[in-house]
């Protein structure tokens, strides 16, 4: 089994951080910074899935800014019942951001069982 330092000193302000505590996961940036002085000026792309009966479709969004990516995501997760388990998710209903974004890349699955 391999040991592997999990604290680690920051380059810049010189504080002991944590690099996999959720803080650092979501601030991104460099193994060697804090998540104080971590700084991704690009957000991250958003993969989203559609259950279409036995196979899921398969879509990447582009966004301007991460706090539109996470508006959209959370939007996305409450309407679609994700996280949610055996419960229903129809009385609970988010109305859509209106953020913009870019469609990167979209694989649309089917089912044509068999059929040509």
């Amino acid at each position: 089994m391999v040991n592997i330092k999990t604290t680690r000193e920051c380059i810049d302000c010189g504080i002991i951080f944590d690099l996999r505590s959720p803080e650092k996961r979501r601030a991104g940036g460099l193994a060697t910074t804090c998540p104080d002085c971590s700084e991704e000026a690009t957000p991250k792309y958003l993969g989203l899935t559609s259950g279409d009966g036995k196979q899921a479709s398969i879509t990447v969004l582009k966004f301007n800014n991460s706090s539109d990516r996470e508006a959209y995501r959370e939007m996305w997760y409450v309407n679609s019942g994700m996280l949610v388990g055996k419960s229903c998710q129809m009385g609970i209903r988010k109305s859509d951001p209106g953020v913009r974004f870019h469609t990167v890349t979209q694989s649309t699955a089917t089912n044509h069982k068999g059929k040509a």
